[in-house]
């Protein structure tokens, strides 16, 4: 059974309502993009999905969100803030208002940020949920819209439940790609050749990809081979990574297509001695489905000289 521990209590984790999208009209102003004040209500289903009304059972539970798990937030979304793509009201501020935002996240004293929440009296089917707590604000306050989201964990002690909020940013965006690849071509310090080489390694081409493909010639999880089939996955990702990392077969994988994507968002991740780590933010339905658990083997990772990029997933990307 899956556990976690919050403020020293270990609970059961029961079930997870994963990635709700932030929508404009939910931040407040500071982040906004379209008109408007925002609203503070947030759409988390519909009635006519059970497991919505299962999730929330009474709309009474209280909710927590961590303060580290905010500064982790803000880290993570650093490059859109200072660089903005999106057409942010307050476009020219971000880098600013970011400022702004880390030292009133950096100042709280707690690391645990209670509140509560209940369900908002709008029509069905639409179910949104709400909160008078200023810890709630505060989430409307830092977050970027359409490209960040929420996932919850609903937590039980035995007669207690917990809901555990926590945001998250898509770095899988095709406009961020873009403004990355703009950065790469536009540096007039890579020749042509090494230019190219680094552009193409973003998506898992060119000579990144074959020389994975001599090392790595099938996905160590599922043993596919058929090279069609399989996805060039960066370990260290490729916007964080220096130019030779960028291009550093040592820095990768090959991997199915639903592999990929649970490594590259972090879902799972591995020891370096391949012993596979699979995050509590992916429901225990889901991973019984997908046959992942903390603790399997996968025998035929090739982890020989990806030790620091392993550990460099595990402590950053990885959702502890």
């Amino acid at each position: 059974m899956n556990k976690i521990v919050i403020d020293n209590i270990e609970y059961e984790i029961m079930d997870e309502k994963e990635t709700i999208t932030i929508p404009d009209c939910f931040v407040k102003d500071s982040n906004k993009i379209g008109r408007g004040h925002g609203e503070a209500k947030f759409y988390v289903g519909q009635t006519t999905d059970n497991s919505t009304l299962d999730f929330f059972e009474d709309f009474t539970g209280k909710c927590l969100i961590k303060k580290e798990d905010l500064l982790k937030y803000l880290m993570d979304c650093k490059n859109e803030y200072l660089h903005p793509d999106q057409e942010y009201r307050n476009k020219k501020n971000m880098p600013s208002i970011y400022a702004k935002h880390l030292e009133l996240i950096s100042s709280i004293q707690e690391e645990y940020l209670y509140f509560n929440i209940y369900r908002v009296d709008v029509q069905p089917p639409r179910i949104y949920i709400n909160s008078r707590s200023k810890v709630y604000e505060l989430i409307r306050e830092i977050s970027l819209p359409n490209i960040s989201y929420i996932s919850i964990l609903k937590l039980k002690n035995g007669n207690n439940l917990l809901y555990y909020f926590r945001p998250f940013i898509d770095y899988n965006l095709e406009s961020l790609h873009k403004t990355e690849i703009e950065a790469i071509e536009e540096d007039s310090n890579i020749s042509t050749s090494e230019r190219e080489t680094i552009i193409k390694s973003r998506v898992g081409q060119g000579k990144y990809r074959e020389k994975l493909l001599e090392e790595c010639p099938f996905c160590p999880i599922t043993m596919v081979n058929d090279e069609r089939l399989l996805i060039a996955s960066h370990i260290k990702p490729w916007n964080v990574s220096n130019n030779f990392e960028k291009t550093d077969p040592k820095n990768g994988f090959m991997l199915t297509p639903t592999y990929d994507k649970l490594f590259d968002r972090g879902f799972i991740s591995f020891e370096s001695d391949g012993t596979m780590l699979v995050s509590p933010w992916i429901s225990p339905m889901n991973q019984k489905r997908l046959d992942i658990f903390s603790g399997k083997k996968i025998k035929m990772l090739p982890t020989k000289g990806r030790e620091k990029y392993l550990l460099y997933h595990r402590e950053v990307v990885f959702k502890k």
